[in-house]
């Protein structure tokens, strides 16, 4: 089985935000990136196929040289080999777009991405992805089990979960809850020193198109003085919750 695990280059959430260009732009200056959140769990699972079932694992990612370290990171946890299509991804579209071409080169049975990342929160790469390859598809996946070509997936749906039969070849949206949290990995040094050897290769994109534009980003409203009240006046507590909060 030949797994590509669509790997997001995102902010951690620590970071301190910025905006450029009339707050059209976000600015990178004293950012740290990471694996967003919901690929590494795909990409934890895409592990666990590998060392029980002899699945060989890639990775890809849409974007500069400077997501480079954020991929050499998915090499060391144990991925096998990296591709980088080297565009800046410009919205959810072209970036399923370039992702297609990949998936097709690479011929792959499996294809793992996060339902959505943690910067634009899109939620709709892994869905045009399969609609672009015309392949199976399973989002909010949470388990996932391979038998040959059959797949039993597991999926959240509102007030409950939802058991799918699917087969290969097939994308996932995965999100917490495909492995458990402890189960994530820290590259240790033999696997960062083992990285280093590994193909990591660039490819330009294909002509794609870009459907969205930002037109602005604004901030959350910075929040208000916290306003004490004595414990003894309860008449008080109840008035500002009512008139000013507006929560009772």
């Amino acid at each position: 089985m030949k797994i590509l695990v669509c790997i997001s280059n995102v902010p951690d959430t620590t970071s301190k935000i910025n905006f450029t260009d009339g707050d059209t732009k976000f600015d990178t200056n004293g950012v740290q990136f990471v694996i967003n959140p919901n690929d590494e769990f795909g990409l934890t699972r895409a592990m666990w196929f590998k060392e029980k079932q002899g699945a060989t694992v890639h990775i890809a990612t849409v974007g500069g040289q400077s997501a480079e370290p954020t991929m050499r990171k998915a090499l060391a946890i144990g991925a096998d080999e990296a591709i980088r299509v080297n565009a800046e991804p410009a919205d959810g579209y072209f970036v399923a777009q370039q992702l297609a071409e990949v998936v097709k080169n690479g011929a792959y049975d499996l294809v793992i991405g996060g339902r959505e990342s943690i910067d634009y929160n899109g939620g709709m790469v892994p869905g045009i992805l399969a609609t672009l390859l015309d392949m199976n598809f399973v989002n909010m996946c949470i388990d996932l089990q391979i038998d040959g070509t059959n797949a039993t997936a597991v999926r959240e749906i509102d007030g409950g979960k939802e058991k799918i039969a699917t087969s290969l070849p097939l994308v996932i949206g995965c999100q917490k809850g495909l492995v458990d949290e402890s189960d994530l990995r820290i590259p240790n040094m033999r696997g960062i020193m083992m990285a280093r050897k590994k193909t990591l290769s660039v490819v330009e994109p294909i002509e794609a198109t870009v459907a969205t534009t930002d037109v602005n980003f604004d901030k959350p409203a910075p929040k208000g003085a916290v306003k004490l009240v004595d414990a003894a006046n309860v008449e008080e507590l109840v008035n500002l919750l009512h008139n000013e909060a507006k929560v009772i």
